[in-house]
């Protein structure tokens, strides 16, 4: 391992960030930098280029599967940890097809979080052991989860939808166009059996995917 390394922590609760940043540096020669939105949490990549992000799934704005992937985009070697209250392997499953090292949920963290930003780092893949098996059980039984048929952008712009954002906005956070957008949605929709951009409003709430 390096002998001076950096790592991102990307979330919006200031105590979430403290309390990672308390774990972290168990790892020697570790230096911990902090964003609170996905925002400047991608800014602060390209200005720093870390050795590690360890980034949230929810956060407010541009998404975490968002700032994955502009992170990969810009350098594909990125080592990202997501970190997220999602136990949904869902998430994780697109999180991983997205180019992210690893996945551990928030309620693990004080376990396990040592050990998954040291693995990443190393170049190894982490998933905390309750998620492996919740994602081995997916690929077994597909479609036990109602948001299994979305895609990692479909996942996003449920996320945006849910935090009360309009079809304007939504393009706007996330770069494509209003069609792209309204094109999206209406596969959401047509996935999730919702005939309504107001039960997919609730849906999204109801689901926690809304920070």
């Amino acid at each position: 391992m390096k002998p001076n390394i950096t790592i991102l922590v990307v979330d919006d609760h200031p105590i979430v960030r403290a309390g990672c940043r308390q774990l972290i540096q168990q790892i020697p020669s570790a230096k911990v930098v902090e964003a609170e939105t996905g925002e400047e949490g991608y800014r602060m990549f390209q200005e720093l280029y870390p050795d590690m992000v360890l980034l949230d799934i929810t956060l407010p704005g541009v998404g975490g599967l968002e700032v994955l992937r502009r992170i990969r985009a810009n350098r594909d070697t990125a080592k990202v940890l997501m970190f997220s209250m999602h136990e949904d392997p869902v998430f994780a499953s697109r999180a991983m097809q997205a180019g992210a090292r690893g996945y551990i949920t928030k309620n693990n963290a004080a376990d396990h979080l040592v050990e998954a930003v040291s693995k990443v780092l190393e170049g190894k893949i982490y998933l905390s052991p309750d998620m492996a098996q919740q994602l081995a059980m997916l690929n077994i039984d597909a479609g036990t989860s109602a948001l299994s048929d979305l895609s990692r952008r479909e996942l996003e712009i449920l996320r945006l939808l849910g935090e009360g954002k309009s079809m304007n906005e939504i393009s706007d956070v996330l770069g494509i166009s209003y069609k792209t957008v309204a094109n999206n949605l209406t596969q959401i929709k047509g996935k999730l059996d919702i005939n309504k951009t107001a039960e997919l409003m609730r849906f999204a709430i109801s689901h926690g995917l809304s920070s």
